[in-house]
């Protein structure tokens, strides 16, 4: 496994290995099984592909007062994990080898990121649709593996190929869980055990919504909506940042469940830490 650290490195390890395809696997580190859940599907849905993982911390999609500083940072323990799980090479940059000082060009979505995460984390998807794309030019894949988790994020982004014209396929992951449900995230770490014992409340309601959903116990998006929101505030340290149903293409807040495909999406706040998680259904008919 290579690990590059420049631009000029990557060019250059491309440029030796020409004529073979590339899978990206964009991570900003701290490297959990939901990161390495990726590196292995990758593995499985384009074996003959090299793999290319990237490690970057990227401010631009942080706010002013989120915790870019804070956030884990162990790039020796990342690497390892790479290179069990099969990465090809490991492209690591710095900030300023990723921005120019005087970068005055950036990417803004404007449809599908105004709500949601991005309410409350304004510019945080510019800066998500600046680093992937740049990511995306650099690396020049044919494939890209992003995870369910995030699913905003998800959306974005198959927004940003489709308009665009990025010649790439963006492949799903799902969303890995520690056995009590709880989505894993880098920031769990930050959670009290307090915190951390009430989080897999999340999960744990959005399924109870969805098989309600599905089983037409909850009739309207509004009536679970509400039970989701009373399941939640039933933990103490648990205080809700939103909770919505959603068409899982536009992201559009749903006003019935005829003709849809639903996506339950939750942002919720342990103490300090912001945690998100979403549940699927599959299409309702009329």
């Amino acid at each position: 496994m290579e690990v590059l650290q420049s631009k000029q490195d990557l060019r250059n390890w491309i440029r030796d290995r020409r004529g073979r395809e590339r899978t990206l696997v964009p991570t900003m580190g701290a490297l959990h099984r939901g990161h390495t859940s990726l590196i292995d599907l990758a593995r499985e849905t384009t074996p003959e592909n090299d793999i290319v993982a990237t490690i970057f911390v990227n401010p631009t999609q942080f706010g002013p007062n989120e915790d870019f500083d804070s956030y884990p940072r162990q790039l020796e323990d990342d690497l390892a994990l790479c290179e069990t799980h099969g990465a090809s090479a490991v492209f690591t940059p710095a900030a300023g080898e990723m921005y120019e000082k005087d970068a005055s060009i950036s990417i803004h979505e404007s449809a599908l990121s105004h709500r949601l995460c991005g309410a409350s984390r304004p510019g945080h998807f510019d800066g998500v649709c600046t680093v992937v794309a740049k990511l995306f030019l650099l690396t020049q894949p044919s494939t890209a593996l992003f995870g369910e988790k995030d699913f905003q994020q998800l959306a974005v982004l198959r927004r940003l190929v489709r308009d665009l014209d990025f010649p790439i396929e963006i492949i799903p992951g799902p969303t890995v869980r520690d056995a009590d449900g709880l989505a894993m995230s880098s920031r769990n770490a930050y959670l009290s055990e307090e915190e951390r014992a009430h989080a897999p409340i999340i999960f744990a309601a959005l399924s109870r919504v969805a098989r309600g959903i599905a089983e037409g116990r909850l009739e309207s998006p509004l009536e679970a909506v509400a039970e989701l929101t009373r399941e939640i505030e039933s933990a103490p340290p648990a205080r809700i940042d939103y909770l919505e149903i959603v068409d899982s293409i536009t992201l559009e807040a749903l006003t019935d469940f005829k003709n849809t495909t639903p996506r339950l999406l939750a942002a919720v706040f342990f103490g300090q830490t912001r945690l998100i998680d979403n549940v699927g259904l599959p299409a309702l008919n009329a």
